[in-house]
């Protein structure tokens, strides 16, 4: 299998460490990305990447080693230290450039047989939201799995862990390794993705935007084509 880790931090804490650990016990090719080192642009709102062609954003070139390695991966890990109860602004910066590829727009056709983890940590709370700030966009990418892992670890370096914590984290991680292996190559498709595509169908047949609809349309999707049984 083929792993994409996207850090949300520079820095190697307790995220971190979760995250590759993870990434490790899955088995594989394994390719990080650490933000805002190898992309820390903020999207402008030109609205260009939705309306004309992402590849006239600014930051397009920049992006594209992190675009091609997630299009090509069986496992995007997205992980990020709680900053202020969210996602830190590296990692939010990041995700607002891909706002074209959202369900609604033009979602990438091979996201929807990947799996996808969200990772967080904290010394206190804030797990929830920001696994949530990802997850967001996991899911309207189209990946159909997506497992989330929380944890407050009481340190602010992952050396100050407690031993016990660590267990109870090894174990979590070794479980959502075990189920990746499984579901590899046979993901499916849930309920919910499958109406908001057909919703996003009706609109993208009406015309919603010329760019999307396009899209759309070469794809086969206002068909009879879907892109969970394109093979």
């Amino acid at each position: 299998m083929k792993i994409v880790i996207i850090h949300g931090q520079s820095h190697k804490g307790s995220t971190y460490h979760i995250a590759h650990c993870l990434a490790e016990k899955i088995g594989g090719e394994i390719t990080e990305f650490f933000l805002p080192k190898d992309f820390g642009e903020f999207c402008v709102g030109c609205a260009t990447c939705f309306l004309v062609d992402e590849k006239k954003c600014p930051h397009y070139l920049k992006l594209q080693p992190i675009a091609r390695a997630m299009d090509q991966a069986d496992v995007i890990i997205l992980a990020s230290p709680v900053y202020v109860y969210h996602a830190t602004g590296a990692m939010k910066a990041f995700l607002d450039h891909f706002g074209y590829r959202w369900i609604v727009h033009r979602p990438e056709e091979s996201m929807f047989s990947k799996q996808g983890v969200c990772i967080s940590t904290a010394a206190g709370a804030g797990m929830k939201s920001t696994n949530k700030d990802m997850a967001d966009s996991l899911f309207f990418w189209g990946i159909p799995r997506i497992y989330k892992l929380g944890k407050g670890v009481a340190a602010v370096e992952w050396e100050g862990v407690d031993e016990k914590k660590k267990d109870q984290i090894d174990k979590k991680i070794t479980q959502i390794a075990a189920k990746i292996r499984k579901r590899s190559g046979k993901v499916r498709v849930g309920l919910q993705t499958r109406i908001f595509f057909a919703i996003m169908r009706h609109m993208q047949k009406n015309g919603f935007n010329k760019k999307d609809a396009k899209y759309w349309e070469e794809k086969g999707w206002t068909g009879n084509k879907r892109p969970w049984t394109r093979r």
